[in-house]
């Protein structure tokens, strides 16, 4: 008997040794010196094309932010042949009113964050949570309006903001021109439907049956529980709104109004190319040091929100 025990746990070990082992270099294989050197070269090479790739262009544009327009065009690889120029950076600010269009992109950013969460977490509530009868219906209809490219829907978008139906409100140089059509985000709505199916039932139905009403179980319930997925989301709305080009620039053609992608592009002709750049660097740098302060904050959010299980 014992010896038959000891015949079936052997094979078992041997199989659980044998599973750990299956990578694409065994420890048998990285017992060898040569091979050991050969992974630390490639794994140093992929770090520093990566590091080339990700950083790479962001230095380019801190030189050319502190560098003159003649070394920017002439030997636009060269360190600072005339000097850093400090400088520019105020007179970006000030010249070319930097300080405005990055008011304004924040401004904008706020109201796309404001309209798409409440948009995203009342359409995913109403999905998921409330359920109604047609909500197969309109959870469809939310998805077929991601095959829909963008562009095929640019200009029914722009008439409607012309002349806005029921209301007949020309939205035009307003940010509410730019706020309601990001609110409407089938992504986002089917992100947090999706999160929201992963919620505790019964927590809704105990909530139901001491008396709590769908406004009350969304705000001391469903809100508190979904955190990550709202991290989630003001990250893809923030982001999304701060890099956007086209349609501020249809909808927004006053200049005391446009975000810093817009007002960049307008006065690119004009400015000198030290500016240009200046400003660019600054438009950047902002949205990379707010990620670098609250990284945490977001890839946990990213993580909780797959994480959770009903």
């Amino acid at each position: 008997m014992t010896t038959t025990v000891r015949a079936i746990v052997k094979p078992k070990a041997a199989a659980t040794e044998e599973s750990e082992d299956r990578t694409n270099v065994s420890a048998l294989d990285r017992s060898g010196r040569s091979v050991r050197i050969t992974i630390r070269i490639l794994a140093i090479v992929l770090i520093a094309c990566l590091i080339v790739v990700s950083f790479g262009p962001l230095l380019w544009l801190f030189k050319a932010a502190l560098s003159t327009s003649q070394d920017i065009l002439k030997e636009p690889f060269e360190w600072w042949p005339s000097g850093i120029q400090w400088q520019n950076l105020p007179d970006a600010w000030s010249q070319i009113r930097i300080g405005q269009y990055l008011l304004n992109t924040v401004w904008m950013a706020a109201g796309c964050w404001f309209f798409g969460l409440l948009v995203a977490l009342t359409g995913g509530y109403g999905i998921s949570i409330l359920k109604p009868k047609y909500a197969k219906v309109v959870n469809a209809g939310v998805l077929a309006t991601l095959f829909i490219p963008g562009v095929v829907s640019l200009i029914s978008l722009y008439v409607t903001i012309l002349d806005v139906p029921l209301i007949g409100v020309n939205l035009v140089n307003t940010y509410w021109a730019v706020w309601l059509p990001t609110a409407a985000s089938a992504f986002n709505v089917l992100l947090v439907a999706r999160f929201f199916d992963r919620l505790p039932r019964d927590v809704f139905e105990a909530a139901r049956i001491d008396g709590a009403g769908v406004f009350r179980v969304f705000w001391s319930i469903v809100l508190p529980m979904s955190r990550p997925v709202i991290g989630v989301v003001s990250l893809l709305t923030i982001v999304g709104s701060w890099k956007e080009f086209l349609w501020p620039l249809l909808v927004l053609p006053s200049p005391d109004l446009q975000p810093l992608s817009v007002g960049l592009y307008r006065v690119s002709d004009t400015a000198p190319t030290s500016l240009l750049m200046a400003g660019m660097f600054i438009s950047v740098i902002i949205p990379i040091a707010l990620f670098l302060m609250f990284q945490r904050q977001f890839l946990r959010s990213a993580g909780q929100a797959g994480a959770i299980k009903g």
